[in-house]
Parts: C-alpha cells; structure tokens; sequence
C-alpha cells in the first residue's frame, strides 16, 4: 500500500486530489460511524491519499454521544483506546488525557498519523531529530538535548499531522483541571515506536498496547505491564 504524503502539518485545509490527479470528492460525513465507514472505503485502493483521509478526519464534528464508550481513562496516565483496526491498513483510536497527562518524545515508525481533538486542548511539540555522528563506516546518534521546532496548542475540532520526515512529536494534556480526548488515526498500524530522551537524544524501544478495545471493559493486565513512558 502506497500513502500519498502531504507537506503540511497544522490546520491546513485538504486538496483532496489522488496520486492520479483525479479531484476526490470532499466527502462530509456527520457521524463517528460514517467516519469509519468512508475510511474503510479510502483505504480499499492500494494507492491512499492521506489529503483526502485528512478532510475525512477534518469533517467530523465531535460528538460525545458517539465516542464516550471509547474514552477509558487512567488516573495515572494517559491511554490508547482501539476504536477500528481498519482491515489491517490503518489503526483508528480514541485517546484520554488525564489533568497534566503527556506522551514520551516519539517518533512513528514510518507511519503517517492524523490527530483530532474531540475535547479539551492538546499541545503538540514537535523536536529536531537526534544528529547522526558517522566515523569508521559506522553511525550513530550524538547525545545532544533534542531541538526543538515548534509548539502549538490544539482546541476542540482541530486536527494536526505528522510522520517521520517532519521529526518526533511529543502530545501533553496543558490543563490542570480539565481532561482531554483525542481522535488518533496511524497507517500503516505499528506495535512499537521509538521514545527519546529530551536532554541526551538517547532512543528506546517502546511496545504500543491498548488500554482498550472495541469499547470494551479496560484490560488492566495490559495496562500494567506497559513501558512507563509519561512525564
């Protein structure tokens, strides 16, 4: 599967146009359920069109009503709520964010990741990757503090995008007293990623798990034995 990708990040509307130049129709849906059902049907081809998966994401207006038997918190953490596993091409999931509750700096394994914000606010910074040293034919990363480029705060309905060529990212939950919800849609779907060390660069593996899936009760055995990865 080839994912078209795009140059811009943040708040950008979507040009809806195919790698074979055709105009996607900019479909609207009005529903959580339409949103899965019109991401399916855009992930069929072989040939995806992130922009117009963007607009998918974009058009949908959060609806507590529709996502809240997704959204398990954590008093702890925050959690990765599996929403749709999209026929193996992409992973669609609801996130909580606790009062102050944030991400490791992350990168996304060479996958493309669209982000909505279906309540609260979220702050996303995004960081310079690690310089790579190389001496003797060998390389590797310098231990530097990471770099970073910039930061912005997302409201309720905003979306932001990322992949691997635009640097690592770290999501926070700014609030002291109001939860956040995210809407997270990552293909092609990955069950590790790379979480960095702010002041020396240094990466680690990191498993990506569930808290849980399909609505259903929390998977608490899961949960405890993640990699702790939040401030």
């Amino acid at each position: 599967m080839d994912v078209c990708n795009r140059e811009s990040r943040l708040y950008e509307p979507c040009r809806g146009k195919s790698l074979g130049g055709e105009n996607f129709r900019h479909e609207k849906v009005s529903t959580l359920r339409e949103l899965i059902d019109a991401l399916h049907d855009a992930f069929k081809t072989d040939h995806v069109d992130i922009d117009h998966v963007q607009d998918l994401m974009e058009s949908y207006k959060s609806n507590p009503l529709e996502w809240k038997k997704y959204a398990k918190f954590d008093r702890y953490r925050y959690t990765r709520n599996l929403v749709d596993e999209g026929n193996g091409r992409f992973n669609l999931m609801v996130l909580c964010w606790g009062e102050g509750h944030g991400s490791a700096i992350h990168d996304h394994a060479n996958a493309h990741c669209i982000m909505k914000v279906l309540q609260g606010e979220l702050c996303e910074t995004r960081y310079e990757w690690p310089s790579v040293l190389e001496n003797n034919d060998t390389t590797k990363e310098s231990e530097n503090e990471l770099k970073e480029l910039e930061r912005n705060t997302l409201g309720l309905n905003e979306i932001c995008y990322i992949n691997d060529s635009l640097g690592l990212h770290r999501v926070e939950n700014p609030s002291t007293v109001n939860p956040a919800v995210s809407l997270h849609l990552y293909s092609p779907p990955f069950s590790t990623c790379s979480v960095f060390n702010k002041q020396t660069g240094r990466r680690s593996a990191c498993t990506v798990t569930f808290w849980s899936k399909y609505g259903e009760k929390r998977n608490r055995e899961i949960q405890n034995t993640r990699d702790p990865e939040d401030n």
